[in-house]
């Protein structure tokens, strides 16, 4: 099985990060496979149930109800807001509600232009994109911290109108810290009633945190001596008092472990399989 945590990309490649390698890679993840985010697979398993029920109502002549799936993501980076809509575009590609289920990742350079009109052009081409899957906007918050004057309100303005031109064509997911997102939809009420579905993404427990980078080290056919565990485990329990990297600060971690590694042995001659393998204390640094 191929490991995601909570968040869910084959060698966590992208973690909510800005590099992006590629915006519009399908998931071939299950929900069943992230550690922890308890609440969230309720929700989204809720509403999946809902979706499928109703589809069932209706082909069998019963009312049925439409519900409204656009969404707001809430949480600090790392805590596997970009890989949940991936898995969900998946997850609804399957049950019908989406043609495609790709998930477009954006920003707000993604989206707001440098004259008038620009922003509007920008916008309605990620749409065109995302359509029969998911437009996903990470740190959603930013498009309105520039003022009336600032072309992210007319972002904002035109995926509010995408929403309706495009009505059950796409689904649009607002992501960011948990702070900024609730001032962000406090400032823009209208955009309230538009998102019916509010998911918090919690940051990482210890355990979890432990979890995620032995399983790290043991999706890239690397494995840890016992000390390079306890290491490890005291290196996550200082960083886990003051830093919200949460996974991020796990993949920086194992990753330059395993540099330090290779570092190690380059220089050996005779090597054997375990020396390829075997992460020894030393390796393990912050």
């Amino acid at each position: 099985m191929r490991y995601l945590g909570r968040f869910g990309f084959s060698a966590f490649q992208n973690f909510d990060n800005n590099d992006k390698p590629n915006k519009y890679e399908e998931s071939d993840l299950n929900l069943d496979d992230l550690i922890g985010l308890d609440v969230v697979k309720k929700t989204i398993n809720e509403i999946k149930a809902f979706c499928i029920i109703q589809n069932k109502r209706k082909s069998m002549g019963l009312k049925n109800q439409s519900l409204v799936l656009h969404m707001i993501f809430k949480g600090n980076p790392g805590t596997g807001k970009t890989t949940v809509a991936r898995i969900l575009g998946k997850i609804f590609k399957e049950i019908g509600i989406l043609e495609k289920g790709h998930v477009v990742e954006v920003d707000r350079a993604d989206l707001v232009g440098e004259y008038i009109g620009h922003t509007a052009l920008k916008v309605r081409e990620n749409i065109k994109k995302a359509l029969g899957g998911i437009l996903f906007v990470d740190e959603a918050y930013s498009l309105a911290r520039g003022g009336d004057r600032d072309f992210g309100k007319e972002a904002i303005d035109t995926l509010v109108k995408a929403m309706e031109d495009h009505k059950n064509e796409f689904i649009l997911i607002l992501a960011g810290y948990t702070n900024e997102m609730n001032w962000f939809m406090e400032i823009n009420p209208g955009l309230k009633s538009r998102f019916p579905i509010q998911i918090d993404f919690p940051d990482y427990t210890l355990d979890e945190l432990m979890q995620i980078a032995l399983k790290m080290f043991q999706d890239r056919e690397y494995e840890l001596a016992e000390l390079s565990k306890k290491k490890l485990l005291h290196i996550l329990s200082h960083k886990y008092s003051y830093d919200s990297g949460n996974a991020r600060t796990v993949r920086n971690i194992v990753e330059l472990s395993i540099r330090k590694h290779a570092m190690r042995i380059v220089n050996k001659t005779n090597l054997k399989k375990d020396d390829l393998i075997l992460i020894q204390p030393e390796d393990i640094t912050e």
